[in-house]
């Protein structure tokens, strides 16, 4: 007889089953949360590579803008030729923002607006801004950067 067999490994309780279970969830759930692998400063716009044009100046109506779903970001044109760019997810829950009326850009989830002129949260629950994203304007073009 050997020393393992007088003494059996004790089965885990059914709460250490439970706690593993659900710590194997929370890690994968917060690993799905970060695989863009970007950091909140990060202004790369998922879906869309660096130089693609999105837009005619014409196309991003003055003390408004437009919104590219596939690409991820929200163009506005706060004043005459100023052209701004930020993600088009909302910093409350990640929801994609879908309407810019009256110079706000708005989230349909839990209704937060954002400033059209630099991203700021107009009325929450958003806690944060709407990231910038670079792009750029030549002639009537605008490009992500």
């Amino acid at each position: 007889m050997t020393s393992e067999s007088l003494h059996p490994v004790p089965a885990p309780s059914r709460r250490a089953v439970v706690a593993a279970v659900g710590a194997a969830g929370l890690a994968v759930a917060l690993t799905a949360c970060g695989s863009d692998n970007k950091s909140p400063g990060s202004s790369t716009v998922q879906g869309a590579a660096a130089g693609t044009e999105l837009a005619k100046t014409s196309d991003i109506p003055e003390g408004g803008g437009k919104i590219f779903t596939d690409q991820g970001v929200v163009i506005t044109q706060p004043t005459a030729g100023t052209f701004k760019a930020f993600s088009s997810k909302c910093t409350h829950l990640g929801c994609p923002v879908t309407g810019i009326t009256k110079g706000v850009i708005t989230c349909p989830c839990h209704h937060s607006e954002f400033s059209v002129a630099d991203g700021s949260v107009k009325k929450g629950p958003a806690p944060r801004p709407l990231p910038a994203q670079k792009i750029t304007v030549s002639g009537d073009s605008i490009k992500l950067a």
